[in-house]
C-alpha cells in the first residue's frame, strides 16, 4: 500500500488499513519524537486472509491539536 499523507508533523499520525470485513492493520503508530513533515511510503500487509473484493478504508487519524493534514493520495495493489 503506498501513501502520500500531507502533515506538518507526522508523529501525530496512527494510520490503519481497514478491510471490507472491519479488520484492521496497523501501518504506522505515533511518536512523539518524530517531528518531521509528511508520510510518503509504501507498507507491505500481510492480508492473505482477506478477500480482495470490497471497499478498503485508509484510516488515518491526527492525534494532536495545533497541526494539520490531508490524504493527497494512497494506493493498493494485490
Amino acid at each position: 500500500m503506498g501513501v502520500d499523507i500531507k502533515h506538518s508533523w507526522r508523529g501525530d499520525l496512527v494510520v490503519d488499513l481497514v478491510a471490507p470485513d472491519g479488520s484492521t492493520y496497523r501501518m504506522k503508530n505515533s511518536s512523539s519524537n518524530d517531528s518531521a513533515d509528511n508520510v510518503i511510503t509504501t507498507y507491505t500487509v500481510n492480508a492473505s486472509t482477506e478477500i480482495a473484493n470490497g471497499t478498503w478504508k485508509l484510516k488515518v487519524q491526527d492525534i494532536a491539536a495545533q497541526d494539520t493534514g490531508y490524504i493527497d493520495s494512497f494506493k493498493l495493489v494485490f
